[in-house]
């Protein structure tokens, strides 16, 4: 599927480059031979002035009308052929131009051909293209030549039409020859960038084909154990009480299960949709993973973990030890963020249910929150630290994909989350603007660090 899109982009790029390299092409094509053609009338059109200045014109003094057509009202004028062309002649050979003068009856009087030009005389001062025989063409300029209302004769003047045909072909060979290399190079680059705007596509279906494998994993498994205890619990005619309570309590607490999944992944959905409009409001980063710290104690407590946290300063730098609150004191203002509180409570909640989750038994679980530095700004980092199993280089690169859990045999009995609490710390922390970074080491514990820019004072 995305090959033959990505064929198909290829082919509308190529071919949208074309048509449009063709354009240009045979624009450009018309203008070079329009401003040839110009060029060569420009040129017939001097020479025409040029001669006409050198004509010799002299008085009929014989009568001899051959040369000219007598107005009644003027001296008969005739034009001196042999004096009048004999130096023209040599200059216009060096430009390839070849001049005819007619008599006033349109008989040839001198030429500079070497045979005698068929082409009828027709009197055109804007320029035509004509053909002598099958291969000569020219472009000629026909002019009547008048003195004193008298009409002396008829220049034309010719110019080889190969002085524009030949720039012309070559012009032609060479615009094709560059069109098509340029088309050839525009497929391979369309290929190549089509390729590289596809990736992201093939990435996010790829990513969507194993979200929608795993969430339905997720789900099965627990429907089917619901299901199962259903049917038990329906089918047996004579139900034992403690069994059917036991049943009952597996289904509510897969229940419960799946009601988070479901929930985390509403919630991540929404969130990537900007759905969820963040609500930012000014809080104490203290006070909130006090309120955190104390739901998760009890966790911590009935699996012998000791959940401690540290807050320091850049004032003081004291810390404050396990056992006091953080709220002992007003909150400073160096812990004060802007922020949804909710969505903060949730990253908190995630992470620190995470390191008591993945710490053995006797093991140590340390929060701290101190003043650092945030792309330049203020910011705050809490640092949540256990002292569990560690993850090794494969975990670590997958720590934050959705679904993604451990080694199973990390988990404590009865412990299966929905591998999306990472995910979404990632998400949240991603919207507030903020950095989240993951350290581990096989049988070293897990350090997770969290930056968010520090509200700055009104």
């Amino acid at each position: 599927m995305f090959q033959a899109t990505r064929q198909r982009l290829a082919l509308w790029y190529t071919a949208v480059t074309a048509v449009l390299l063709l354009l240009f092409a045979s624009g450009f094509y018309l203008y070079v031979r329009t401003t040839l053609v110009e060029r060569v009338d420009d040129t017939l059109n001097h020479v025409v002035e040029i001669v006409e200045r050198s004509l010799v014109i002299e008085p009929d003094a014989a009568g001899d009308h051959i040369f000219a057509t007598v107005n009644a009202n003027a001296p008969p004028v005739r034009v001196n052929v042999e004096a009048s062309f004999r130096d023209n002649a040599r200059a216009v050979e060096d430009d390839h131009i070849d001049l005819e003068w007619f008599g006033p009856g349109g008989q040839l009087l001198w030429s500079t051909f070497s045979e005698v030009n068929p082409v009828p005389l027709h009197v055109n001062p804007a320029g035509e293209t004509v053909r002598v025989g099958e291969e000569t063409v020219f472009r000629q300029i026909t002019e009547r030549v008048q003195a004193d209302g008298q009409v002396l004769g008829y220049l034309r003047v010719s110019h080889p039409w190969f002085e524009v045909t030949k720039p012309s072909r070559r012009l032609i060979v060479d615009l094709a020859l560059g069109t098509s290399l340029m088309v050839a190079a525009v497929a391979a680059i369309g290929w190549l960038l089509s390729g590289i705007a596809m990736a992201p596509v093939r990435d996010s279906y790829q990513q969507l084909k194993q979200f929608t494998a795993d969430a339905s994993h997720e789900l099965r498994n627990p429907i089917a154990v619901i299901q199962t205890n259903a049917q038990v619990a329906l089918s047996d005619p004579n139900p034992d009480v403690d069994i059917q309570q036991k049943q009952f309590q597996v289904i509510e607490r897969l229940t419960r299960r799946l009601g988070r999944l479901v929930d985390d992944l509403l919630f991540l959905a929404r969130q990537e949709s900007g759905l969820i409009a963040l609500t930012p409001a000014s809080l104490s980063l203290e006070g909130l993973l006090e309120e955190v710290v104390e739901e998760q104690q009890v966790m911590a407590a009935e699996r012998q973990i000791s959940l401690r946290v540290e807050a320091s300063h850049g004032d003081s730098g004291k810390h404050r030890p396990s056992g006091q609150k953080i709220l002992a004191a007003p909150p400073t203002a160096s812990s004060t963020i802007l922020g949804d509180p909710s969505q903060l409570t949730r990253l908190f909640t995630n992470l620190i249910s995470n390191a008591v989750q993945y710490t053995p038994e006797g093991g140590t679980v340390t929060v701290q929150i101190r003043p650092a530095k945030h792309q330049g700004q203020p910011g705050i980092q809490v640092t949540v630290k256990d002292t569990g199993m560690g993850m090794d280089e494969e975990a670590l690169a997958h720590a934050f994909d959705r679904f993604y859990r451990a080694d199973p045999s990390r988990l404590r009995s009865g412990d299966q989350g929905t591998g999306l609490g990472l995910a979404i710390a990632k998400v949240i922390v991603d919207t507030h603007r903020g950095h989240i970074h993951l350290d581990s080491a096989p049988r070293e514990g897990t350090t997770v660090t969290v930056v968010l820019p520090q509200a700055l004072p009104s």
